[in-house]
């Protein structure tokens, strides 16, 4: 049986089409499979956001030198940032009620990360780099805030901040900003100066 060249450009045409409807109901119901991710897979993504978002480095001790103690995973450093906004320390991120998040619920958590404000309406402070988790995916902000829910709850009340000037005991010190890197005004999300004035 021979077929004419419109009967063969048809066919062809039939097929790319059936392959391609075929290919877009796979790639719906994938990406609605993503959506409606099963709790472990949600729990999994968070874990590898947290690790390759550098949580770990300020808020896991000893990271930063060089021997982190996950057993005490992101429950906070007692090492200070000492710069122009003051003294501040990583918090402990665990679901702690009394010394971490656990009065957080995951909107809160999300909240935090978008707008760099604590639940409280308290801004979060440099170093912690909030306008970097800002660009998160609702999905992968969701997953970050379920796996933090998740870690066991470690009690370490991290030390208060301290006001600009007031001396640390322990604290990486980073020095007035050169005119390059001076800021134009605070820091998003801090409040106002009004010490000087």
């Amino acid at each position: 049986m021979k077929l004419s060249s419109l009967a063969f450009l048809t066919l062809c045409v039939a097929a790319v089409l059936a392959s391609c409807s075929s290919k877009s109901s796979t790639t719906t119901s994938s990406s609605d499979s993503l959506s409606a991710a099963a709790p472990q897979d949600k729990l999994a993504r968070g874990k590898y956001l947290v690790t390759i978002a550098g949580c770990n480095d300020c808020h896991t001790p000893g990271t930063l030198y060089g021997a982190p103690d996950m057993t005490r995973m992101l429950s906070g450093s007692e090492l200070g940032w000492s710069g122009p906004w003051g003294t501040t320390y990583a918090a402990n991120l665990t679901p702690d009620p009394s010394t971490g998040l656990g009065n957080y619920t995951e909107d809160d958590l999300v909240t935090a990360f978008r707008t760099g404000h604590k639940k409280d309406g308290a801004p979060v402070l440099p170093p912690m780099p909030w306008p970097n988790y800002a660009q998160f995916t609702d999905e992968d902000a969701y997953a970050v805030a379920a796996f933090l829910k998740s870690i066991p709850p470690v009690v370490h009340a991290v030390p208060k901040n301290l006001p600009p000037k007031a001396k640390a005991p322990t604290a990486l010190v980073f020095p007035p900003p050169p005119a390059w890197d001076a800021p134009k005004g605070p820091p998003p999300g801090a409040a106002p100066d009004t010490t000087h004035g």
